[in-house]
């Protein structure tokens, strides 16, 4: 598994990565990723995540089941939402998201990724069209900050993918759209979407329903992929924020108020969905709760949940919605 092999390989040997952080070790792997391009401005920044290319499969064109039809998810386990006008409401369980990391589907005719990267909770669903082409996304086995590196077999450019943004090869510097989209728990989904789908189980050896990062959510510190700096304002690491262009809200202050107006955005929290790295079930995950974000129209609104250091580390100069 990731974790339990590569935590071991970083802590021990750490010091090996300034003789890996050099394009050539990277090649045979990509080799038509053109790394003279890149936004990265120390190549020590990106760090092995244990399995190489495709290690973690990316899915591609997955079947759906009714929503009525679905047993085997608990109430409140986690499912990433999507609705586009034009297409039924589709979940994407986060128990098979954990193992795969991206899904390539279309929805309505368009094309999206629908990625989640458990070492920085952060699940977001993008428009899969660049410059005119349709591209298609895997796992590259690298982490920046912690957050999964992505890329595209078209061209094998590397997205980092908190930011939705190329970091590496030809589609450096380009950005992904981000679509509207939310975790919720599946009773949530199933109960509003009663004529809704739901993604079926991959046919893939996994355990899914597992949590393999078990606790993580509840630690001080990131695992050691991320050596960066820790959020300021006393705000604990692996606290989720909710995220919303360069402005970041800590959830622990939605939870305690229901409901935010700020900034042009109105942020509700509600009881009912359980944390994907918690319990080793996520299933029994402790209750962190669902967040919703509209604009003044009631129109939901891109965001993403994730830990406040991974925030820190790609907005660094981004604001912190206090109330204070």
């Amino acid at each position: 598994m990731r974790l339990t092999l590569t935590i071991m390989l970083v802590v021990l040997g750490l010091w090996a990565q300034g003789l890996r952080a050099d394009p050539n070790f990277w090649q045979h792997e990509f080799p038509k990723t053109d790394f003279s391009q890149t936004s990265v401005p120390n190549w020590t920044e990106i760090l092995s995540g244990g399995p190489g290319r495709d290690g973690i499969p990316a899915l591609s064109n997955p079947s759906f089941l009714p929503a009525v039809d679905e047993v085997r998810l608990g109430a409140r386990e986690p499912v990433l939402t999507v609705e586009i006008d034009g297409e039924l409401p589709r979940a994407y369980p986060i128990r098979y998201l954990t193992w795969h990391e991206i899904v390539n589907d279309t929805v309505a005719g368009v094309p999206i990724a629908v990625t989640f990267c458990p070492l920085c909770n952060s699940g977001m669903v993008f428009d899969r069209r660049v410059a005119g082409k349709v591209l298609t996304f895997g796992v590259s086995g690298k982490l920046r900050n912690s957050d999964m590196v992505m890329y595209d077999r078209e061209t094998e450019s590397w997205w980092q993918q908190a930011i939705g943004t190329g970091i590496v090869g030809v589609h450096t510097g380009a950005e992904l759209t981000q679509l509207p989209a939310w975790m919720e728990s599946w009773s949530e989904f199933a109960r509003r979407n009663p004529e809704g789908v739901v993604m079926d189980e991959p046919k893939a050896n996994r355990s899914y329903g597992r949590n393999p990062y078990v606790g993580y959510d509840g630690r001080n510190r990131p695992y050691p992929f991320f050596n960066g700096e820790l959020p300021p304002h006393d705000v604990p690491a692996l606290a989720r924020v909710v995220r919303v262009g360069d402005k970041a809200w800590p959830m622990s202050r939605l939870a305690e108020l229901g409901e935010v107006n700020e900034a042009g955005v109105t942020l509700t929290w509600a009881a009912g969905q359980a944390s994907a790295l918690d319990a080793a079930r996520i299933a029994n995950g402790r209750d962190v709760g669902t967040i919703r974000v509209r604009d003044a129209a009631g129109n939901d609104v891109p965001h993403d949940v994730l830990f406040a250091f991974a925030y820190h580390a790609f907005w660094p100069n981004g604001t912190w919605m206090l109330g204070e």
